[in-house]
């Protein structure tokens, strides 16, 4: 057996390690909007649902390496306001574009050809494009050092493109959806083979076991 110390690690190395190992990430891309109004969209991997009362999503922001923030983390720092999109396959290959570099204060939305739209409850727009859009507030954000950010944002309004949710009963059409997640360097994963597992009582699966040792 491998056994490492993270203590020993350099940064880099726990990176990719934590990225190799905790696997498939679900991917989200967040609107934002400067004081100019410009639209602007960045991919996140270190994300997931938090809790549902209150509603909660957390978002792992990475500054620059001098200390700057991004402008996500900026843009959020001053509005308090963000839309999560959530990523399927039709999307992968712009919310991919959407990693460049770009200079501070150019829109990626406006540069890969993405559509925005007026969203409900926040003033940011959401991406017509995204299977599902979070509409967000920010409730706490925990500096962890110079480089790193966690963000906790309150899920105040939900999309669902059409054919995706059935709202009678909660439920996603996960054959329609097609979500990828992250692996890590350049690698992804689609989530199209999946299986089911019943979830038993303790009596039940006491009885189980008692029948599979006979």
């Amino acid at each position: 057996m491998t056994s490492l110390s993270f203590r020993d690690l350099a940064p880099r190395d726990r990176y990719k390690l934590l990225c190799g190992v905790v696997v498939p990430r679900p991917i989200a891309l967040v609107t934002t909007m400067d004081e100019n109004g410009a639209l602007n969209a960045a991919p996140f991997s270190f994300f997931n649902v938090f809790s549902e009362d209150p509603p909660l999503i957390v978002l792992g922001l990475q500054h620059h390496p001098d200390g700057r923030f991004k402008d996500t983390t900026r843009n959020i720092h001053r509005t308090g306001e963000f839309v999560v999109h959530m990523v399927d396959e039709a999307l992968a290959k712009v919310m991919n574009d959407c990693a460049v570099d770009f200079p501070s204060g150019e829109s990626e939305v406006a540069a890969v050809g993405l559509t925005a739209e007026v969203s409900a409850e926040v003033k940011v727009p959401r991406l017509a494009a995204a299977p599902f859009a979070l509409e967000c507030r920010r409730q706490v954000s925990l500096a962890f050092g110079p480089g790193r950010e966690l963000l906790i944002g309150e899920v105040l309004h939900l999309h669902a493109r059409e054919g995706l949710l059935d709202p009678a009963r909660m439920y996603v059409d996960m054959a329609t959806y097609q979500p990828i997640g992250r692996l890590f360097g350049n690698l992804y994963s689609t989530q199209r083979d999946m299986f089911a597992m019943d979830r038993e009582s303790y009596d039940d699966w006491q009885a189980r076991r008692a029948r599979e040792a006979r």
